[in-house]
């Protein structure tokens, strides 16, 4: 009969895919068997050198910007460029930095793209793969609330990491709420992918030991997941919690647990909020997380270039050459005003004003940050400077001594940044014209650190590690200060603060 005659070719044809597919699994794994995989990767070295950060770069931006990772995972790209960093071919440090700025660049096109086009957009083309509007509701509805981590840890999963911006824009979350996220995820996640290739470039015959490690550790992982997961969805039954608190509590082995637990239930509660973060700490919070993350990458990253190698960077020789060409009698009156606001007297003066002014208002907080912060800066100035050791560069056009890197003017200056920032967001918040007042503090950290490009008592690298110094050090003590304020308030009210604002990743 026709129907069995089709069903009996169905099977026919079904067999022939899985006996090709067999055979070619075994002749696969017999001629890999021959390929020396180590020079296979020497070879591809050599091939693409410095395409690799062009190739890299493409990915990195693609997979979120263009939806390449819907069909192609980035990861392998960042695993290849990571193995040819490896040969040393490239520089592992620039890679990294292209790859991060790529990414993030790719995700705020995305956002923006969402942004543009609207939920309108959505709405109208979703249906056809199967996102109707209530379904793009309750969307809406779950970036309201856990926007932020889901950017961070989408990142870490192919098809949400190449749509998760898109929807954040068309979904209506704010950008400010959106980008620390995004810095944070993109950056873990194009380091880590590039630093695997990196070391296993090496030695890429271990990758094949670690492999089937990774096998049972996945697998030992898919369990664990699956166990939390019906863990949660357990526990978010009432019943069902009362019922395990009351067993815990009839047996002596488990009963200091739950003690525990009502004794510092506050501060765990605390904790679970900044675990899921949302409201205006886990925002603040996961900005001064993204400073951190980029300022210190740099300070590191130029720490040991410039370790290695004193001279001028590809970056500082076109810093020279465009100075060379903006060469004029009144830029170098002004530069000299500006780089003077650079200087520890000039800062520090302000500084001691500041504190006092801090301490008469009682802003304890705040006075924490500034000094902890200075004196961050100060030491690790002077600890760069006898570390590195770098010559200055010949010629500069004011009287200078000791090390040029970390250029300490530069990295003074983000006191500037720091008390704009603070009177904003501390001392005056939603004052008038709030964007202008932090926008002169970036300017003039930007300007003093840039006079001294200007003048030649510094490369460009020296103002760029500076600026990353002061950046590294004010976002770290800002951190822990907001922590222990946090702390200290969950202390005394009993519940972690913004509790009544959790949920508002949006604004």
């Amino acid at each position: 009969m026709p129907g069995e005659e089709g069903s009996r070719r169905k099977r026919l044809l079904r067999a022939l895919v899985i006996a090709a597919v067999v055979a070619g699994y075994f002749f696969v794994g017999r001629e890999l068997g021959h390929i020396d995989l180590q020079e296979l990767l020497e070879d591809i070295s050599e091939t693409l050198g410095a395409w690799t950060y062009l190739l890299v770069g493409f990915f990195a931006f693609a997979e979120t910007g263009a939806f390449v990772g819907l069909v192609v995972p980035g990861e392998t790209v960042m695993l290849l460029g990571g193995a040819v960093a490896g040969q040393g071919a490239i520089d592992i440090y620039l890679l990294i930095a292209i790859a991060w700025f790529a990414a993030w660049a790719g995700d705020t096109t995305s956002f923006f793209i969402g942004r543009r086009l609207g939920r309108e957009f959505v709405l109208r083309h979703g249906p056809r793969v199967g996102i109707g509007q209530e379904r793009f509701e309750r969307v809406e509805d779950y970036f309201s609330r856990h926007g932020g981590k889901t950017i961070f840890i989408g990142r870490w999963i192919g098809v949400v990491r190449a749509l998760a911006p898109f929807i954040a824009g068309s979904s209506g979350m704010h950008y400010r709420a959106f980008v620390p996220y995004s810095i944070l995820g993109t950056g873990l996640w194009a380091s880590l992918h590039i630093l695997i290739g990196y070391f296993f470039s090496r030695s890429i015959e271990s990758a094949a030991h670690y492999a089937g490690r990774g096998v049972f550790l996945l697998a030992s992982t898919i369990v664990v997941v699956a166990g939390i997961v019906f863990a949660v969805r357990h526990l978010r039954v009432e019943q069902n919690r009362r019922a395990i608190v009351a067993w815990m509590e009839r047996h002596l082995a488990t009963r200091w647990i739950v003690d525990l637990a009502r004794r510092f239930r506050p501060q765990l509660q605390f904790l679970w909020e900044r675990v899921t973060p949302g409201g205006t700490f886990g925002l603040e919070f996961t900005t001064l997380m993204a400073i951190l993350a980029v300022s210190g990458f740099v300070l590191v990253a130029y720490t040991v270039i410039v370790g290695g190698d004193a001279g001028p960077t590809p970056g500082d020789t076109t810093a020279v050459d465009v100075v060379e060409s903006l060469d004029a009698g009144w830029l170098v009156d002004i530069a000299k005003v500006f780089t003077n606001l650079g200087s520890f007297a000039v800062v520090g003066s302000l500084a001691f004003v500041c504190a006092a002014l801090l301490v008469a208002r009682r802003r304890w907080a705040e006075l924490g940050v500034l000094v902890v912060g200075m004196t961050l800066i100060y030491v690790g100035v002077h600890e760069l400077k006898a570390m590195v050791d770098r010559p200055r560069p010949e010629g500069g056009l004011v009287g200078v001594s000791g090390s040029s890197f970390p250029s300490a003017h530069a990295a003074y200056s983000t006191f500037y940044v720091w008390l704009a920032v603070t009177i904003v967001m501390r001392l005056r918040p939603g004052m008038a014209r709030g964007a202008a007042v932090v926008g002169a503090g970036i300017a003039l950290t930007a300007l003093v650190g840039l006079s001294r490009v200007y003048l030649g008592v510094h490369y460009l690298s020296d103002v760029n590690a500076g600026w990353a110094l002061g950046a590294t050090a004010f976002s770290l003590c800002a951190a822990v200060a907001l922590t222990i304020t946090a702390v200290r308030q969950n202390g005394r009210d009993g519940r972690p603060p913004d509790v009544a604002g959790a949920g508002e990743d949006r604004t």
